[in-house]
């Protein structure tokens, strides 16, 4: 077999294979004996006809034909090894000439990996928030505390801010009740805007047993986004008593035995949480930074293959769930059309140019992932898709995902390199040193900027 590799662009080649007829012996061969054990000729036991007898009843042709589908992956794996490509999704064959006993010739285009250099990355310099927790932060997260602990006693008064009120909903679209539009008993604190909007207007000053009707927007449901007419009859009304702010709160709140000690575990958690968020954005504008310093083509089908993914997963799963159309979430979104899928187009580009940056990162630092991390990885992913790790890994191996999960804690491995040499400073213009964090939250935005599982597995190809 002679084989040669011409660039069409920058992302996609075009092979030129050029095999010997006997090199498709075996194939030849294989397609023999399969067309044996699928037709039947008098005079013949099953899968014992002569293969001159079979080129006589069901012609040459089809047995080429057989031997070429079945000979050709083999053909073009061989050619891009040779080549040394690295290929991205599936080939467009095309057959140039079969001449029976002489020669079979073919070419295949496909997208390639482009070659990327990563220029130097160490003077990158980002600025974040600073790290700020005051007295109105702590008091507003125990104040969310206390209010779990709140207790509720029923009252013979009008609604006040604050109550809690027990409900019945009706809602009307046109005039006609909907079928998932009713609901009864539902448990509802005015002020909290959990529910519709324009309902704490409705219920304030009603007493059990009175009822009002306003108009509002659904949010969810078969109507979602439509105005709806919306009848509410308070069945209860409750006040809603808050413990007292003292030690003995802290005790029953917590593992603390003062009120002190419980604000002061209130304020370190506090700082932890704007610590990690500090870390995440650190690394979301570094790989901003990364990505302008570096120039990434990118395959129009691999492109166009990742948009439609995009698309298909947003209609059919999410918005299929909260029984929305794509129209309809435009219309809540305020978008057209003509934005949203441009926006899809630049996030989808994105994702595709960091997976091919990061990866050449991983081969250029020569990264690898230990078995370790990949647990670590999995055990993250598997929470956060409330599977259990064991149903997660099951699910992951028999769906052959394991690559994936292995190039996504690379990658992450990758962003946790260059936000190490990049300068951080924050908004008081203090260098933040990131180098000694956990690598968990530049795994996270990497995957979160990287294409979407499917789409890893079209690039993986």
């Amino acid at each position: 077999m002679k084989s040669a590799v011409e660039t069409l662009n920058p992302t996609r080649v075009r092979l030129t294979v050029e095999v010997p007829f006997e090199e498709l012996k075996d194939s030849l061969d294989a397609a023999y004996k399969k067309i044996n054990q699928q037709v039947t000729v008098k005079g013949f036991r099953k899968g014992k006809i002569p293969a001159r007898v079979i080129d006589q009843r069901f012609g040459r042709g089809a047995v080429l034909e057989e031997a070429v589908n079945d000979a050709l992956p083999k053909f073009y794996t061989e050619a891009v090894n040779e080549a040394e490509l690295n290929v991205l999704g599936q080939p467009e064959v095309d057959i140039t000439e079969l001449k029976d006993n002489e020669t079979l010739n073919f070419t295949a285009e496909v997208d390639v990996r482009p070659t990327i250099e990563i220029p130097d990355y160490s003077g990158i310099e980002v600025e974040v928030d600073a790290v700020e927790v005051s007295d109105e932060d702590v008091d507003k997260a125990v104040e969310e505390l206390r209010g779990r602990f709140a207790s509720t006693s029923p009252v013979e008064r009008a609604a006040e801010d604050g109550d809690v009120v027990t409900i019945d909903l009706e809602a009307k679209v046109d005039g006609e009740v909907l079928e998932d539009g009713v609901a009864k008993d539902v448990s509802y604190t005015i002020g909290s805007g959990e529910l519709l909007e324009g309902i704490d207007d409705a219920v304030k000053g009603l007493e059990a047993g009175g009822e009002a009707t306003f108009t509002s927007e659904l949010k969810g449901g078969s109507a979602a986004g439509k105005e709806s007419e919306v009848t509410v009859k308070v069945t209860q009304v409750a006040k809603r008593e808050l413990p007292e702010l003292d030690d003995d709160f802290a005790q029953l709140a917590s593992e603390f035995d003062t009120l002190d000690e419980l604000k002061a575990d209130s304020r370190k958690r506090l700082e932890n949480m704007k610590q990690f968020d500090q870390a995440t954005q650190a690394q979301e504008r570094v790989l901003e930074k990364l990505l302008e310093l570096v120039e990434v083509p990118v395959p129009e089908k691999l492109l166009a293959d990742e948009i439609q993914t995009r698309k298909h997963n947003l209609v059919n799963h999410q918005l299929g769930q909260m029984g929305l159309d794509l129209a309809k979430y435009l219309e809540i979104q305020g978008k057209t059309e003509e934005e949203f899928d441009a926006e899809t187009k630049e996030q989808a580009e994105k994702g595709i140019k960091t997976q091919f940056v990061l990866d050449e990162l991983v081969n250029k630092e020569k990264l690898n992932v230990n078995q370790e991390e990949l647990t670590e990885h999995l055990m993250r992913r598997a929470q956060s898709s409330g599977m259990s790790p064991d149903q997660f890994a099951q699910a992951v191996v028999e769906g052959g995902q394991v690559p994936m999960l292995v190039g996504e804690v690379a990658r992450g491995k990758a962003l946790a390199v260059v936000v190490e040499a990049a300068t951080v400073k924050d908004t008081k213009g203090e260098v933040i040193d990131l180098s000694d964090g956990d690598e968990d939250e530049a795994d996270d935005s990497a995957e979160a900027a990287d294409a979407d599982a499917s789409g890893e597995e079209k690039t993986e190809a």
